[in-house]
């Protein structure tokens, strides 16, 4: 079938990306779904920094590829073997396949599937198939999704199913913002009451893991950024205090759990320094590989502190993505809160300068 997708040409193009146009939207051909696999209508899908480390390079991935892993649709079509969903069901796409037999999917959530991190590396789906074409050549699946199109052939593996009252913006942010803020207080941090939480850095990810402490009673959350309009948007969400980051260093803000969303090392670093004697400091953030770090074994262990890394926030997504729905309808995590506009597709190298540029929080693509 023919569908229009926004497909990555050239890693690291020079900014701004409105004009050097690294991601051309364009028309391709979408084969039929694999017998484990299933097409879906796509009707949201949100921008996010892992998204923007494959335009610049920091995390590359094969082009051509259509980007794009946060996302959530409409089933359109089933394979041969997939017998537990349906058409017409929304789905949630979960970029990190699961095999369910690998030691690394025996770990909890722990760490990413052996098979399916591999695929996604390739950027294939996860029985080794690459369903995109633009003519003769093949284009790669960004983590087993390419969201950002009309349509998209994914494996049953990349799919969680969520009731159709959870509207299309909020189950697409599910998918990645919220498992992996969410996740990084609730599994990799394992917040109490009592507690103090401080979210460094309020883009998608920090936002979302800012709004979980907040839905769990007895946890004081203090959000720091650098841009100003975020730490209104926290405050106006309930944050408790929000500081711009020289001024938490130096009012002696201290965390139990600190999350690092930010993805370069003066974050981190920042993180750790705002982290209490005895807390957990969990970083989130993908920095450039060379983006180095300094901390203090001694301070480590004189105070007792642990610094925890966690990749989509330790979540198995058909587990913890019903946990955050719940939460959800409850009126205790406003996901919808943390969409800062609703863009189109020929908008997308746009929404990466603004991302780039810290402007937005989380930009939505939908297909209207």
């Amino acid at each position: 079938m023919k569908i229009r997708g926004a497909v990555l040409e050239v890693l690291g193009a020079p900014r701004p990306y409105v004009d050097s146009k690294p991601v051309v939207v364009r028309e391709l051909e979408l084969d039929e779904p694999g017998e484990n696999e299933l097409l879906v209508r796509i009707e949201a899908a949100g921008v996010c920094h892992s998204d923007l480390s494959v335009v610049t390079g920091v995390r590359p991935r094969p082009v051509p590829m259509l980007l794009g892993h946060e996302a959530a649709g409409i089933v359109e079509k089933v394979g041969d073997l997939v017998s537990d969903l349906h058409v017409g069901q929304r789905v949630i796409m979960s970029f990190l396949p699961r095999c369910e037999k690998c030691a690394s999917c025996a770990s909890d959530g722990r760490t990413p599937c052996e098979l399916g991190s591999i695929a996604n590396a390739e950027g294939r789906l996860f029985d080794g198939a690459r369903r995109i074409h633009d003519g003769d050549r093949l284009i790669n699946h960004h983590l087993g999704v390419s969201g950002f199109a009309d349509h998209a052939v994914v494996d049953r593996r990349s799919v969680v199913s969520v009731a159709s009252d959870v509207p299309a913006q909020v189950a697409a942010l599910m998918g990645c913002a919220v498992l992996t803020g969410g996740g990084a207080v609730i599994n990799a941090g394992r917040v109490r009451a009592g507690e103090t939480l401080v979210v460094v850095g309020l883009g998608g990810v920090g936002m979302a893991a800012l709004l979980v402490g907040l839905a769990h009673d007895g946890v004081r959350v203090i959000g720091v950024d650098a841009n100003v309009d975020k730490l209104a948007l926290a405050s106006s969400l309930g944050a408790h205090e929000t500081y711009v980051p020289a001024d938490a260093l130096a009012s002696g803000v201290k965390g139990n759990l600190v999350v690092d969303a930010v993805g370069r090392a003066i974050a981190f670093e920042s993180a750790i320094a705002l982290t209490a004697p005895g807390g957990r400091t969990v970083t989130v953030g993908l920095p450039s590989p060379d983006d180095l770090a300094s901390v203090s074994p001694l301070l480590l262990v004189a105070e007792g502190r642990t610094i925890i890394g966690s990749y989509l926030g330790n979540c198995v997504p058909s587990r913890d993505i019903p946990i955050f729905v719940d939460l959800w309808r409850t009126g205790r995590l406003p996901i919808e809160r943390l969409v800062s506009s609703v863009i189109t597709l020929g908008d997308v190298n746009a929404a990466f300068d603004a991302l780039e540029s810290g402007e937005a929080l989380r930009q939505v693509i939908t297909f209207e």
